[in-house]
């Protein structure tokens, strides 16, 4: 099993830059083989940390995006309803449906939804996104396969899965309801916020070798500022990254208030965002020191 520091390591190389409590918690759930928890607010790294995990196991990454109103039978599995048309016109015309009801219930027909190619694979990182937008009944749902790695279909039976199995689960919260205890119960459980000023320069370089410090420090200074502000849509760290690459590509190495508010929009991405930011004055954003003070 890995050690912390081969964690902490490999996350480095794929790209994502922990933090001690991120590795911590990335440990505890491949040694205690638990599905990882993060709740926190939108684009503070849930996401990329579940892909960061797929890549750093080397495992394939299969990913169930949730969204208000989603049905547990969606997640799961459906039925090829044109192949199975097409089945019955054919054997229609041969006058033979006799067993057509039978032949079109078969795996030949079923297409796999995430919960059940997750099942299915002898590794797998399964990514749950934004499970605050499914209902109970989901969440419910999600117990049972997490707990006896098995699915029922009516028509086939019931599919367990592989014996060893190495699947990895993370599930992602962005805090928009209260989840239930049994699911917090069985998941190792990580908060996410905006990683401190100088976890994040270090992102961003990691991302943008070559920035100048000088103009690093600014940019990561200014971004926390946007977030202190009660913005519709606050800049997410991959936006932060998307700006400064923009100053780079443009070789800026100053930020100036006129050439900021033509690259605004690669950080903001709502127009009464951008007005509340132009309405305060970037001026004032720009100016403070390095500790972050107004």
């Amino acid at each position: 099993m890995l050690t912390m520091e081969e964690i902490e390591k490999r996350l480095i190389d794929v790209g994502y830059i922990p933090s001690k409590k991120i590795v911590t918690a990335v440990f505890l759930a491949l040694n205690l083989e638990k599905p990882l928890l993060i709740e926190g607010p939108a684009g503070c790294g849930k996401t990329s940390l579940g892909i960061a995990l797929s890549k750093m196991l080397g495992y394939p990454l299969i990913r169930l995006q949730c969204y208000e109103g989603i049905l547990v039978e969606q997640t799961i599995y459906e039925w090829n309803y044109h192949k199975q048309i097409l089945r019955i016109q054919i054997d229609s015309a041969r006058g033979s449906l006799d067993d057509t009801e039978a032949s079109i219930f078969s795996e030949e027909f079923l297409l796999e939804r995430p919960l059940l190619k997750a099942l299915r694979s002898e590794k797998a990182v399964l990514l749950i996104d934004e499970i605050d937008k499914a209902d109970e009944a989901f969440e419910a749902f999600l117990l049972e396969f997490l707990g006896e790695r098995q699915i029922t279909i009516p028509e086939l039976g019931t599919i367990r899965a592989p014996e060893g199995q190495k699947l990895y689960t993370v599930i992602t919260s962005n805090n928009s309801r209260e989840l239930s205890e049994p699911l917090r119960r069985r998941c190792i459980y990580l908060y996410l916020d905006f990683p401190p000023m100088e976890l994040e320069k270090r992102i961003i370089k990691a991302h943008c070798p070559g920035i100048e410090e000088k103009v690093l420090e600014k940019i990561v200074l200014f971004v926390n500022r946007l977030r202190s502000m009660k913005l519709q849509k606050v800049p997410s760290i991959s936006e932060a990254i998307d700006f400064a690459k923009s100053v780079m590509a443009m070789n800026i190495t100053d930020l100036d208030p006129r050439i900021v508010e033509d690259l605004l929009t690669t950080l903001l991405k709502v127009q009464n965002d951008i007005d509340m930011v132009l309405d305060y004055g970037l001026e004032k954003l720009l100016q403070g020191d390095s500790s972050g003070k107004w």
